[in-house]
């Protein structure tokens, strides 16, 4: 068994593009990979999976207690060789002053040494300093080594290696050189998703050929190899019954937001998850319900419009009453319209309100939702949710008196103020949840649409 964690001095330093190549650089060893990512993202996780074989899980200290993440680690990691957490931001970063919710504290509390990417462009002596604080700042953090990044050159790599061996004593793991072939391709919410792009697969397998050439495989796994079994007690789970409900899920390139964990909750909670294509699908599949998930609709906005059948369809089993739950994007696609870039495209249109594209984030990071009375999940009011959001959409045209699920007590959602719109029984929110001990939104949809399908 080895653990680590990669992570960075700051961010955008590489270390999504080393912690794909590795995952895959691993996978092609044969070894069995677990990727998991530190804090709220979708992107770098879809590029994890593909690139390990297996889901990718988020371990996030502000939504999720100690002991659910230690098991949740523990749980998925155990079957694993190598269990790689891609960390966020730089080591020390996070929330709180004390740096509790820190990559650096994830990295004590899993017991895995840590992995540093450095965006080596135009350092060389003053990466020992950067080094010597990184290790002295928090004596309890084990540092496995450095990842050199985006180096100049052959002679940058020699005068890097030669500092860093002579001040620090830390050892050098790999020297990746600056190469746009292995980068991979950003937009406004960051990375394109791997799900947006056939080439992903080619992109991973040439990220991790570069990566085995680069980087010493063999050193790390000797330096991250786990002395300890893994800390934490996997969650038991119970017996999944037999589905007596379907729902079914937007999978897709507009919509692919979706935590692996969310859907495999609904599952337990008796749901069948059945998917279904947004953008070339004339016709739902025979389903008790909708989950339509975060995204990017606005980049597949004419063929959204281009799929009539499609969106009448769904507008018709919204009016009628079917259950729905929409998040973000999902939430976009089910508004009257999309404006972007100079286009109006038509959506939907159970949401009566046009959602118009910025230039910057309007909502972005932590959110802490507060129920309120007309939740239709049947919540009680002044119950707390934690969630995430990060949109640069905002929704114009939506009537004042329109109900609201959510009183917004951190973040942005619809206004500033509320989140959680409610027509009929959709739910649809630019906040995203995750089902976790605090917030198990899974079973409390499932049992939503049991309610809904009885009362019929």
């Amino acid at each position: 068994m080895h653990r680590f964690l990669v992570s960075a001095a700051h961010k955008s330093s590489g270390k999504t593009t080393l912690s794909v190549g590795l995952a895959a650089a691993f996978a092609r060893r044969g070894l069995a990979v677990q990727t998991f990512k530190k804090g709220p993202d979708y992107i770098d996780p879809l590029w994890l999976a593909v690139a390990s074989g297996r889901p990718c899980r988020n371990l996030d200290f502000y939504v999720a207690s100690r002991e659910e993440i230690l098991a949740s680690f523990a749980g998925h990691g155990a079957a694993a060789d190598v269990c790689l957490i891609e960390g966020n931001k730089g080591l020390y970063d996070g929330l709180d002053l004390d740096g509790s919710n820190s990559n650096a504290a994830l990295a004590k509390l899993v017991a895995a040494p840590v992995v540093l990417v450095i965006d080596a462009r135009g350092m060389t002596r003053g990466i020992a300093p950067l080094i010597l604080g990184h290790q002295a700042f928090d004596p309890e953090v084990r540092f496995a080594g450095v990842v050199l990044n985006r180096l100049g050159g052959s002679r940058h790599e020699a005068k890097l290696r030669a500092v860093i061996e002579h001040y620090t004593g830390v050892p050098v793991l790999g020297a990746v050189h600056e190469d746009p072939a292995i980068g991979i391709i950003e937009r406004h919410l960051g990375l394109v998703p791997a799900n947006e792009t056939a080439a992903a697969a080619a992109r991973i397998e040439a990220i991790g050929a570069a990566v085995e050439r680069q980087v010493e495989l063999d050193k790390l796994l000797e330096r991250t190899r786990a002395e300890k079994p893994l800390p934490g007690v996997p969650r038991a789970r119970p017996g999944r019954p037999a589905p007596d409900v379907r729902i079914g899920v937007a999978r897709d390139r507009a919509f692919g937001f979706y935590y692996a964990g969310d859907l495999e909750a609904l599952e337990d909670a008796g749901a069948a998850v059945v998917p279904f294509d947004t953008l070339r699908d004339a016709r739902l599949p025979p389903v008790d319900a909708l989950f339509v998930g975060g995204g990017f609709p606005e980049c597949c906005a004419a063929r959204l419009e281009a799929n009539a059948s499609l969106r009448a369809e769904i507008r018709q089993r919204i009016e009628g009453g079917t259950p729905v739950y929409a998040e973000c994007g999902g939430l976009m696609y089910l508004a009257r319209s999309i404006a972007w870039m100079g286009e109006r495209r038509e959506m939907v249109g159970a949401i009566a309100a046009d959602v118009v594209m910025r230039e910057r984030p309007t909502g972005r990071g932590y959110v802490r939702l507060e129920t309120s009375a007309g939740h239709p999940w049947g919540m009680e009011p002044g119950q707390e949710i934690r969630a995430h959001e990060f949109h640069y959409s905002s929704l114009e045209g939506l009537d004042p008196a329109t109900p609201f699920a959510y009183r917004v007590r951190r973040g942005h959602g619809i206004d500033g103020e509320r989140d959680g719109i409610v027509v009929k029984n959709l739910l649809a929110s630019y906040a995203h949840l995750r089902d976790v001990a605090g917030n198990p939104w899974a079973r409390r949809f499932v049992d939503f649409v049991r309610s809904c399908r009885h009362a019929a």
